[in-house]
């Protein structure tokens, strides 16, 4: 008789930061089919979780308890996708909402990192997981303050890395474009719409998550034009400039 397939995550751990959310809820149904045990953290219950962590990640107090607790009972893998979005004028953004969008962005995934780093090196074995932004790669107008905390994250995701060399511990960094879910306002979704920028349906975007961390990948950029215009903004910036004009314009004529 024939033995069941093996999942390829069966046994595993995962903790998930926003595993509530739209697009968290799917990338945890579906690692959680692939055999893992999943931990949502989030400050709801994740009914596609065995368990749930509610908490509230821009409270202090709260990042460093969960961090303890991750630290004490390390999960195989830890994946970071909470995050907020930030939209409008730079000069427009209250300094508590700019910090805010730091701290859930940037900040959180670094203490986490930090908490699971250390335990994951001397078992010799695990994965850290960053959920980025296509945005963090090429950089918008109206986006500056979410541009720029994930760019941060794509850097602590490289270095971090680097670090993990040799260790026997993956760091991916997933960039993704942008997803119609609740995590855009209608301002957003009207910036998409008069722009004409691509948003990807949440399940496409959660199975292309999933394959990347059940593959280990380290970088995965989605979206094939997306790759191109990070690649040559990061050699040419003038270029993207160049080619954002019309959407700038009609972004200006729009929101400002």
């Amino acid at each position: 008789m024939r033995s069941p397939e093996r999942q390829p995550l069966e046994g595993r751990t995962i903790a998930i930061t926003g595993a509530a959310g739209g697009i968290g809820a799917p990338v945890a149904r579906m690692l959680r089919e692939r055999g893992a045990r999943i931990i949502g953290i989030d400050r709801a219950e994740c009914g596609q979780c065995d368990a749930s962590i509610v908490t509230d990640l821009s409270d202090d107090a709260s990042l460093a308890a969960l961090a303890r607790r991750l630290a004490d009972d390390t999960p195989d893998i830890l994946v970071n996708i909470a995050g907020i979005m930030r939209f409008g004028l730079h000069e427009s953004q209250p300094v508590e909402a700019l910090a805010l969008c730091y701290h859930i962005n940037l900040t959180v995934p670094a203490v986490l990192a930090q908490a699971v780093a250390g335990p994951m090196r001397r078992r010799g074995s695990g994965q850290i997981v960053n959920i980025g932004s296509v945005l963090g790669a090429i950089p918008y107008p109206w986006f500056a303050a979410y541009s720029s905390s994930k760019a941060g994250l794509a850097a602590l995701s490289q270095g971090l890395r680097r670090e993990f060399l040799g260790t026997g511990v993956t760091v991916t960094h997933i960039n993704p474009r942008a997803a119609r879910t609740p995590f855009n306002n209608a301002q957003v979704n009207r910036f998409l719409d008069i722009t004409g920028m691509k948003a990807d349906e949440p399940e496409w975007v959660a199975r292309r998550i999933v394959e990347a961390i059940v593959a280990r990948r380290e970088t995965v950029n989605i979206g094939a034009m997306e790759r191109l215009y990070a690649a040559l903004n990061a050699v040419s910036p003038r270029l993207i400039d160049n080619g954002l004009a019309s959407q700038i314009r009609r972004a200006r004529a729009e929101f400002c």
